[in-house]
């Protein structure tokens, strides 16, 4: 098997765990190679792994999403949902074949007045597209969906998540915990200066348009963790695209025991006796 490496933060290269999982998988025969950019992914990778945090997965998938190759997260960062595995059972699940492999959505952002000629422009995100005021000015964020005008958000931005992302800034805004499972987006104002809005959840084949008014000259826009400036007449579609980021899941791993052990869902010292 051919395992693409990708590590953004250098100062791992030398993990002595990260190194037992490299010498395993090499030992069985397996053949390594760092990889950079897009560019650098050879013929006939087997699977990329992205090693670091969910930052890190992030970063790999602007390198692989798009080219069908499976990421699997090797955790050596902080929280872990998309890089949820220890390093020590990696290479033993990749052997013995203790995995599988399902599609995350992936979203596409088509931009008027946009960077769309700029050769590092990388139009998809996995977790997130947002939208967010450059300025002390709070935004007037027009948003149709599928032809169909909602009323005026008045916020600081507008966040449209997909359920991958439902775990990522959408969550810290407030907005519903989905299933990877689900075929959902979320669309999202953050800081809203209104009492009566709430998220709003639509199908994932849903597509969202996108203006804004403002009192600046520029607004910010994020895809994922990648950031760019845009001037406030542009304006924004964001639908599902036409490929998904296939991604590694071993066996014992499940999405309702990461809330539990990595967001603490339930924490109450009442759920600590007997049951």
């Amino acid at each position: 098997m051919t395992f693409g490496v990708y590590i953004k933060n250098d100062g791992l290269k030398d993990n002595d765990r990260l190194r037992s999982m490299r010498r395993a998988l090499e030992d069985a025969g397996c053949t390594l190679y760092d990889i950079r950019t897009r560019q650098d992914l050879l013929p006939g990778t087997d699977a990329v792994l992205s090693v670091g945090g969910d930052g890190t997965f992030l970063s790999a998938s602007k390198r692989v999403a798009d080219s069908g190759v499976p990421i699997l997260g090797v955790n050596m960062g902080r929280l872990g949902f998309l890089s949820e595995n220890k390093p020590e059972e990696v290479a033993d699940a990749l052997l013995t074949g203790n995995y599988s492999i399902e599609d995350r959505t992936m979203l596409s952002a088509q931009i008027t007045d946009g960077p769309g000629t700029s050769e590092d422009f990388w139009p998809y995100a996995l977790n997130e597209v947002t939208v967010h005021r450059n300025g002390a000015s709070v935004l007037g964020i027009n948003v149709t969906v599928d032809g169909d005008e909602l009323p005026t958000y008045w916020a600081d931005g507008l966040i449209v998540a997909t359920s991958s992302g439902s775990t990522a800034y959408s969550l810290s805004a407030g907005g519903p915990i989905c299933s990877p499972a689900s075929r959902v987006l979320i669309i999202e104002p953050i800081s809203p200066h209104n009492l009566n809005v709430r998220p709003l959840v639509v199908p994932e084949t849903a597509v969202i348009d996108i203006s804004v008014k403002s009192r600046d000259s520029s607004v910010i826009c994020t895809m994922d963790n990648r950031t760019m400036s845009l001037p406030a007449s542009a304006a924004l579609r964001v639908s599902m695209a036409q490929f998904s980021l296939k991604r590694i899941r071993l066996s014992r791993s499940s999405f309702v025991k990461a809330l539990v052990s990595k967001l603490f869902w339930g924490e109450d010292i009442r759920n600590n006796g007997e049951k």
